[in-house]
């Protein structure tokens, strides 16, 4: 009797070992990462230049939006620009040449009419000492030529000060107002190429959400993209194996209807448990300790797979 227990204990133990799933064998699902391109203004859509379901190269374009304001902004900016480059070059340069030559064609004026002052002043002085006119006729000439010496003394100065320029705090200014006029020319730019959006990189066209002639509002993303890279498998193991597995480790994917699995390789372990997962694949996972792991592919892989989509994996594990 105790050898009938003892084979039949055997048998039992062999049994359940039997029916005992793989651990390095899950359930999950395909997982996509969406990339949504807007523009950062309201405006009429013009152009759309995808549709959903295409691939598209990095730096494709995408869409246009009505750029209207956006142009005429960016043209009064560089107005600006030219304005202030001009003013800038006038403060450094001084005044015109030929409001240079009007001051010397003025101070040659000045200068003749201090010859005849100083003339006139020695004549009356001489005239003076022989008795033939006035001190008043002698100090009226003399106030002449003191007018005359003072005018070419001033226009002397004002032809040093044009040949000079503008004064450095002055030219500071003109400077500073460049680079501020600059700013703004490379802010009004930066919003006119907001208006027209190109592919951040390769990547599959998941869905258009406006068509030309439609209003799209400030920051509404227009098209929705799926880099290959954003494309990743979901799975949900159990606390026991967590130590058996490491990120870099190789899983392979099995998708129905295919005969060859996907090679992928663990990406991400979350560090953190969960009681189920969302979707409950198996009976066998209820009300247990689960982690997240997420699997990545090289583009070509990622590309056969989509969101969404059920998939069975199979894990490296560490030995035990």
């Amino acid at each position: 009797m105790n050898r009938f227990r003892m084979l039949l204990f055997l048998g039992c133990a062999l049994l359940v070992s039997c029916e005992r799933p793989d651990p390095a064998f899950v359930q999950g699902y395909v997982e996509g990462e969406f990339v949504y391109v807007a523009a950062p203004f309201a405006a009429q859509l013009k152009t759309l230049s995808v549709d959903r379901g295409i691939t598209v190269k990095s730096g494709a374009s995408l869409f246009a939006l009505d750029s209207t304001p956006q142009s005429v902004a960016r043209d009064e900016a560089a107005s600006r620009v030219d304005e202030a480059k001009a003013q800038l070059e006038d403060a450094k340069s001084g005044q015109r040449p030929t409001e240079i030559d009007a001051i010397r064609a003025q101070l040659s004026q000045a200068q003749a009419a201090l010859v005849l002052s100083e003339k006139e002043f020695a004549r009356q002085k001489d005239l003076f000492g022989k008795q033939v006119v006035s001190q008043n006729d002698v100090d009226t000439a003399r106030s002449r030529r003191d007018q005359d010496e003072q005018q070419v003394a001033q226009l002397n100065a004002n032809l040093a000060t044009a040949q000079l320029g503008s004064r450095e705090a002055q030219i500071r200014a003109a400077a500073e107002n460049l680079k501020a006029q600059e700013a703004a020319l490379a802010s009004a730019e930066w919003n006119l190429a907001q208006m027209s959006q190109t592919a951040p990189g390769d990547s599959i066209v998941s869905d258009v959400l406006f068509r030309p002639g439609d209003w799209v509002g400030a920051g509404l993303p227009v098209v929705e993209l799926l880099p290959p890279s954003n494309v990743k498998v979901r799975v949900f193991i159990a606390q026991s194996i967590l130590g058996r597995l490491h990120v870099g480790d190789s899983a392979k994917v099995f998708v129905d209807g295919v005969t060859t699995p996907f090679q992928g390789q663990v990406a991400f372990i979350s560090p953190r448990a969960e009681y189920t997962p969302p979707v409950i694949y198996s009976q066998q996972m209820r009300d247990k300790f689960v982690f997240l792991v997420e699997l990545s592919f090289s583009p070509e892989v990622a590309a056969k797979l989509h969101p969404g989509q059920p998939v069975d994996v199979k894990l490296s594990l560490e030995a035990p």
